[in-house]
C-alpha cells in the first residue's frame, strides 16, 4: 500500500469512528470525546460478513442514519436555544418550515434558498463520503484476514465491557458510545408518548364549559365597548424585570402611564404562563382563546379542527363584531373564520402597507394600530372585539421601527428613510447586543400601543396588552419561566368592579408578587366575570 493510500485509508477510519459520535458532540451534556461508538463495531461486523450489493447498502444505510442523527441533534440544540424543548419529528417539521420563512424575511429569498441548498448538498454528499469510507475500512479489514475480524470482535468486546463498568470520558460521557442510536430511539419514543397524550388533549376539547350553552347573559358587563386583545410578540416577564438593560422597557411604560391616568385611564395588571417558551405564538393565541392547554403543534391542528368555544366567537354571537389583525399573515387563513369565527381578516395585504419591510416584522406597530383604527375602530355600528398581533418585537429584534407622528403616517411611505441607518440585527453569541436588541423593540411596540391610546383616545376601549410568549434564552435567562405580563386598560371603573375578586396589580405593570394564572385559565375566569 502506497502512503497516500495509507493516509486515505486512516482518514476513512477516522470518519467511520467519529461520524456517529456528531449527534452526541451537538448535546451539551455530552460535547466532544473520544469515544467508542457500537454503531461503527456493528457496521464493520456487517459490511464484512455480506458480500456485493448488499455491502454498499449497509454501508451507505449507515452513513444515512449517521447524518439523520447528526441533523435531529443539530435541530434539537436549535429549539432548545430558540424556544427552549427539544425537537419532536412528527410535529415541528412545520416548525421547520416557519424557522426557514422567517430567516427568508431577515436575509431574504435567495440567500435563504441558497443555504437551504447548502445544507441539503452538504448532507448528501456526508452521506455518500461516509459510505465510501465505511467500505474502505471493511476492505482494510478483510485484507487482514482473521486478524482483521479479531481486532473487529475485540472492539466488540472492549465496547460490552466499557459500557457494563461504565466507563466515562473526563467531560463525563460514557466511554461505550451508542449517540446515534440514543438520538434516534429518543425520538421513536417521543412519538410513541406524544400519542396517549394527544388523545387525552382531544377528549379534552370536548369537555367545554362553554359548549352548548353560554352563561344567562354572555359579556353583559362589557355591552357597547370595543374589547381589544393585543397580543406583544417575545413580551416575556423579562420585559418588566429590573435588568438594567430593561430600564428604559420600565421607564417608557410608566411615563406613559402616568399620562393616561391623567386623561381618566386605569389599569390592572398580571401575569399568565404561557404554553410555550422563545416562538410559536399561535399556541398562546390559542390557548387564550379557546381555554385549552396547547403546548404542540398537534394540539393546535387538532384545536382548530375542534368544535371548542373560543372568545372571539362568543363575541360574534352575543352582538360584537369580531376582527383580526395580523400584518404576519401573508397567505389566506380559512381558520380565522371556520374556527376563530372572525367576521373580517386585516392581513398584510388588506393593511396596504407601502413602506419598507423590517426583517420579518413586515408591518411596522405603529402603522398596524392606525389601519385598524380607520378601518374597524372609528367606524359606526356594532361594538369591536378584535385580536391585534404586534410583531415589531418579533426576533431578531432588528431593524427596529422608529415613531413617526401619527397625522404623517400616511400609506407608511414615512418609514422610508428609517432603514437607510438601521442596524444589522445582532449575533445571538453576543449576548449584550441581543438583549439591547430585544429592549429596543419591545420599547417599540409598547411606545407605539400606549401612544395609540393616548393619541386617539378611543371611546368605550377595553385593552387587553399580553405577551405571548418569553423571548428566547439568550434574553431572557437559563432561569427564566414561561410567564407573561397581562393588562387590562379602561376608563369605566366598572370593568375593575367586575375583575375585583381576580386580585390583580394596580397598574399598567405587574409586579414580581403579582397573581400568575395559566394561559387556559383565562378564558372561562374572563367570560365568568363579565357575564350577567
Amino acid at each position: 500500500m502506497t502512503w497516500r493510500a495509507s493516509i486515505v485509508t486512516a482518514l476513512a477510519w477516522v470518519t467511520v469512528l467519529g461520524a456517529p459520535l456528531l449527534a452526541g458532540a451537538l448535546d451539551p451534556g455530552t460535547g466532544l470525546a473520544a469515544r467508542l461508538p457500537v454503531e461503527t463495531i456493528l457496521v464493520l461486523l456487517l459490511v464484512v460478513a455480506v458480500r456485493g450489493v448488499f455491502q454498499r447498502v449497509v454501508a451507505y444505510a449507515f452513513g444515512a442514519v449517521t447524518v439523520i442523527a447528526a441533523l435531529v441533534a443539530l435541530l434539537d440544540l436549535t429549539f432548545r436555544g430558540t424556544i427552549d424543548r427539544g425537537f419532536a419529528a412528527t410535529e415541528d417539521w412545520r416548525a421547520v418550515v416557519n424557522a426557514y420563512k422567517v430567516v427568508q424575511d431577515v436575509v431574504g429569498p435567495f440567500t435563504a434558498a441558497l443555504a437551504a441548498l447548502v445544507i441539503i448538498g452538504v448532507a448528501v454528499a456526508a452521506v455518500f463520503v461516509v459510505g465510501r469510507c465505511v467500505l474502505r475500512c471493511a476492505r482494510s479489514v478483510t485484507h487482514l484476514g482473521a486478524r482483521g475480524r479479531m481486532a473487529v470482535a475485540a472492539a466488540a468486546t472492549a465496547w460490552v465491557i466499557l459500557s457494563v463498568v461504565g466507563a466515562q470520558h473526563p467531560t463525563g460521557a460514557a466511554v461505550a458510545a451508542a449517540d446515534v442510536t440514543r438520538t434516534l430511539v429518543g425520538e421513536a419514543v417521543q412519538a410513541a408518548e406524544s400519542i396517549p397524550d394527544q388523545e387525552a388533549f382531544e377528549r379534552a376539547l370536548q369537555d367545554d364549559s362553554l359548549a352548548g350553552s353560554a352563561p344567562g347573559d354572555p359579556l353583559a358587563g362589557l355591552r357597547g365597548k370595543d374589547v381589544v386583545i393585543a397580543f406583544v410578540e417575545s413580551y416575556g416577564e423579562v420585559a418588566v424585570s429590573d435588568a438594567d438593560e430593561m430600564a428604559g422597557i420600565t421607564r417608557l411604560i410608566d411615563e406613559s402611564a402616568a399620562r393616561l391616568a391623567e386623561n381618566g385611564y386605569r389599569a390592572e395588571s398580571a401575569f399568565l404562563t404561557s404554553p410555550t417558551f422563545g416562538g410559536v405564538s399561535w399556541l398562546a393565541h390559542g390557548t387564550l382563546q379557546s381555554g385549552a392547554w396547547v403546548d404542540t403543534q398537534q394540539k393546535y391542528d387538532a384545536l382548530l379542527s375542534s368544535e371548542r368555544m373560543t372568545l372571539s366567537r362568543l363575541f360574534g354571537e352575543t352582538g360584537w363584531r369580531t376582527v383580526t389583525v395580523n400584518p404576519a399573515h401573508t397567505e389566506p387563513w380559512p381558520e380565522g373564520e371556520a374556527f376563530y369565527g372572525f367576521d373580517r381578516m386585516l392581513d398584510e395585504q388588506e393593511l396596504a402597507y407601502a413602506g419598507p419591510a423590517f426583517g420579518f416584522a413586515r408591518v411596522p406597530d405603529q402603522f398596524t394600530w392606525q389601519r385598524f383604527f380607520d378601518e374597524e375602530l372609528s367606524r359606526d355600528g356594532a361594538p369591536i372585539m378584535a385580536e391585534v398581533s404586534l410583531v415589531s418585537s418579533h426576533t431578531p429584534w432588528s431593524p427596529t421601527p422608529r415613531l413617526v407622528p401619527w397625522a404623517d403616517l400616511g400609506d407608511g411611505s414615512r418609514f422610508a428613510g428609517q432603514l437607510d441607518d438601521a442596524a444589522a440585527a445582532g449575533f445571538w453569541p453576543d449576548e449584550r447586543r441581543t438583549r439591547a436588541d430585544y429592549a429596543e423593540s419591545m420599547e417599540y411596540s409598547l411606545g407605539a400601543t400606549l401612544s395609540f391610546v393616548e393619541t386617539y383616545d378611543p371611546e368605550d376601549l377595553v385593552l387587553m396588552l399580553v405577551g405571548d410568549h418569553q423571548p428566547s434564552r439568550v434574553v431572557s435567562g437559563p432561569d427564566a419561566d414561561s410567564d407573561v405580563p397581562v393588562t387590562i386598560v379602561s376608563k369605566d371603573p366598572a370593568v375593575f368592579e367586575r375583575i375585583e375578586a381576580w386580585g390583580w396589580d394596580a397598574g399598567f405593570r405587574p409586579s414580581v408578587d403579582a397573581p400568575v394564572w395559566r394561559m387556559d385559565a383565562f378564558r372561562d375566569r374572563f367570560v365568568d366575570a363579565f357575564s350577567g
